[in-house]
């Protein structure tokens, strides 16, 4: 038995699952998970020493790579001066502006502790701003599991949330519609028959949680478009694409401009973090100057500020990494397609920027639907396959491939001959 079996046996005993978050247990690929000791630019390594590269990345914070010197450097710094206050600090200033620097639709924002907590309160804000009570969202499109986000998929244009999860009341879910990404008609059906009562629509632009699938052109510039004619807010939620296609995020790749923006992921450097920003008037409706209650504990932690801000400045400071690793990227993802299509494969690749999905359907995917035609199967053993050849990918057909700045042409080179061989 390996050390990752074996830990994995004593984690059961007292984690549900063996893990702390369900994609880790490996459950889709049929596998055991590898327990992850140590990283450093684009590898990891598990407990029985076994060295992969890593396309995973922490799910996209480490867009810099693993152990990067300046934000190691700045962590360890920050913990030497307290690990958390409870109280304003110097730093959450700092971050602030950077962010609201870097991303202009932010005029203010808020931190908080993660990605979930960032899309809670950004719907919560939008509904003290408009007085409205229901949500619109895309079928496919996770923003983390707050009650009233975890619904599935209806039929028809426009349907009523059900609940995805036991402990969910129905009731948590009626303000939750739900409409088709990359369908306008669905949106406008919606907002036909209750527009008066939608207080925001909630979309990832680039949607990343089935897959990678790219928002259609006209797709976003239609939401804006109706979000502006019925008065309702649009959130983008940029908990991945933040800061990862380039120092504005979606909203500049696609020139299309939210009200409000979350984020995650990348603002943390790996460090648990989460923010919701937008327009000062919104922003303002939040506690201590609004009636739109809000807080806690550790948000704002300087610990995490200093991993955050750190990475943050280097992007900033540093936009040639964006056009080098966007274009590694490209070059990458059109290597693995031509791999596949070489090997007579009916399967797609979708990718845009650092962010990519290989999709085992002959079905272009361009929304849940579509996505749902991959089988599973055959993903699981080309995961299995590549792990085995050195290359820790997602353990589900329906995440995305992270590349980072500490990717080596030879690296990714190197996975698109084993895919290849495997094919």
């Amino acid at each position: 038995m390996t050390r990752s079996q074996a830990l994995f046996e004593e984690a059961k005993k007292y984690l549900p699952g063996g893990v702390n978050s369900p994609v880790r247990a490996f459950g889709s690929v049929g596998a055991v998970p590898p327990f992850l000791k140590k990283a450093d630019r684009a590898y990891v390594w598990d407990e029985d020493d076994n060295r992969y590269v890593d396309f995973v990345g922490s799910w996209g914070p480490m867009i810099l790579g693993h152990n990067q010197k300046e934000i190691t450097d700045s962590v360890i710094e920050a913990c030497r001066q307290g690990l958390s206050y409870g109280a304003a600090t110097k730093i959450e200033v700092d971050m602030a502006r950077q962010i609201c620097e870097m991303v202009p639709s932010v005029e203010m924002v808020r931190m908080v502790n993660s990605g979930t907590e960032a899309v809670m309160s950004a719907v919560r804000a939008a509904r003290g701003y408009t007085g409205r009570d229901k949500i619109l969202k895309f079928t496919g499109c996770y923003h983390g599991h707050s009650d009233g986000m975890l619904v599935k998929a209806g039929s028809g244009a426009m349907t009523f949330g059900v609940p995805d999860s036991a402990g969910v009341p129905a009731a948590y879910t009626e303000h939750t519609l739900l409409a088709a990404y990359n369908d306008l008609d669905s949106v406008q059906t919606c907002f036909a028959a209750m527009g008066e009562q939608i207080a925001a629509v909630i979309v990832e632009p680039v949607a990343a949680n089935m897959g990678v699938v790219l928002p259609e052109p006209g797709f976003l510039e239609g939401l804006r478009s109706i979000c502006t004619q019925y008065g309702a807010v649009l959130i983008f939620d940029e908990v991945i694409t933040g800061f990862r296609l380039c120092a504005g995020g979606a909203q500049q790749w696609f020139q299309v401009t939210p009200d409000l923006t979350t984020f995650g992921k990348i603002i943390g450097a790996g460090m648990p973090v989460g923010a919701y920003g937008g327009k000062r008037e919104i922003m303002e409706m939040v506690a201590p100057i609004g009636p739109v209650y809000q807080a806690g504990t550790l948000s704002g932690n300087p610990v995490a500020m200093a991993a955050g801000m750190t990475q943050l400045r280097i992007l900033k400071q540093n936009p040639q990494i964006y056009e080098q690793l966007n274009q590694t990227s490209e070059h990458f993802f059109k290597k693995l397609a031509n791999s596949v299509y070489q090997a007579g494969l009916p399967w797609h690749i979708n990718h845009i920027g650092s962010l990519g999905c290989l999709f085992f359907t002959d079905s272009v995917v361009h929304d849940y639907e579509s996505a749902l035609t991959s089988d599973t199967q055959a993903y699981a053993g080309f995961c299995n396959a590549m792990r085995k050849a050195g290359f820790y990918l997602a353990p589900s057909q329906f995440e995305a491939m992270f590349i980072s700045a500490a990717h080596t042409t030879d690296q990714l080179d190197s996975l698109v001959q084993a895919a290849s061989d495997y094919f």
